[in-house]
């Protein structure tokens, strides 16, 4: 047996409860870039927090926030379905969670998870308090937490949205149309412009050992969080090392077109003062490896290469895989915290 294959069956068996000898880990990001990030991570650590955006504005998300004036559940979901174990009962869970309403009726396209957490935030009238009792009634392996407790509204700066006017800049609203833009995203800006930081999610940043960024949509999941001052600025004073993990290929519409180089010089552009420890990348998604490193070594960091693609397409993150990955960046790159 191979010692990546021993240690990818580790990781898979490996069931971790918070504790002495464990990394408290916080990964950033949203939809299903943060859920394969929480899928490899919960492998390897039980302190485990997820920071996600609350910018979306399409589906049952949109719906509801339009509706009942919430912030947008669906990305809190599915962060909380991918902290569901791997036994029947996470199994389980996830599947329900996640499962959504066909039909011609109200309910069409609802999640079930959805319609659950908005329930629960009525009833407690508290976002942090909700989601962690859906946390518990799920089992998770960890902690969900949004980043503002304001429903945010993304605006962009697209060069060339209207086909017809290719040169033309014009702005771009709500994260859904920002997601598919035929154009060149040049920047991105929330509405409120200074939105309020969950004080949990600082806390979390702050007394973190690591803190992962991505993978995800660029502009509309992974950029916002440094759009929230209290955040950013927890990112940037925080003891925590800082691992950026890249996406697998330039997502259609928003970053098309994108170098994995490109990605930090576009995340550097909207934090100037954000410095990263670790750059990870997908060994062959990488074709200009040392455009890659010089892009690395400006924001202050490294790039580790590794086999992350799931084996049947490169256009997903293997949970094991990345797990491997993430754990032996941890153990290579300075351990700092009660767990050293």
């Amino acid at each position: 047996m191979s010692a990546v294959t021993g240690r990818s069956l580790r990781l898979r068996r490996r069931r971790l409860l918070p504790g002495k000898g464990q990394p408290k880990v916080v990964a950033l990001g949203g939809g299903m870039g943060l859920s394969a990030s929480l899928t490899a991570l919960r492998r390897i650590t039980g302190d485990l927090t997820a920071v996600v955006t609350v910018a979306d504005d399409g589906g049952s998300s949109g719906r509801l926030r339009t509706e009942l004036d919430v912030l947008p559940p669906g990305d809190l979901r599915k962060a909380l379905a991918a902290l569901c174990g791997d036994d029947e009962w996470g199994r389980t869970w996830a599947r329900v969670v996640q499962h959504r309403f066909a039909g011609c009726g109200d309910l069409n396209g609802h999640a079930v998870g959805n319609l659950l957490i908005v329930a629960l935030w009525e009833q407690l009238g508290d976002h942090v308090a909700a989601l962690d009792l859906v946390g518990k009634l799920l089992g998770a392996h960890g902690r969900v937490l949004p980043m503002s407790a304001v429903p945010l509204q993304l605006q962009a700066q697209v060069r060339g949205h209207d086909p017809h006017r290719p040169d033309e800049t014009s702005t771009v609203v709500g994260q859904a149309t920002v997601a598919l833009t035929p154009g060149e995203v040049r920047e991105v800006r929330l509405v409120p412009a200074d939105p309020p930081a969950v004080p949990e999610a600082v806390e979390a940043v702050l007394d973190a050992d690591w803190v992962v960024v991505g993978p995800g949509s660029w502009f509309s999941s992974v950029i916002p969080h440094l759009l929230v001052p209290e955040l950013l600025q927890a990112l940037t004073e925080t003891r925590a090392r800082r691992v950026l993990s890249l996406n697998l290929a330039p997502q259609p519409g928003e970053t098309a077109g994108f170098s994995p180089q490109r990605h930090l010089e576009v995340l550097a552009r909207h934090a100037p003062k954000l410095a990263f420890d670790v750059v990870l990348a997908d060994q062959d998604a990488v074709p200009d490896q040392q455009s890659l490193r010089e892009a690395a070594e400006r924001l202050g960091g490294t790039v580790e290469l590794a086999a992350v693609a799931a084996q049947d397409s490169d256009a997903r993150h293997d949970p094991v895989r990345l797990a491997a990955a993430y754990d032996r960046i941890f153990r290579m790159h300075g351990r700092i915290g009660p767990w050293r």
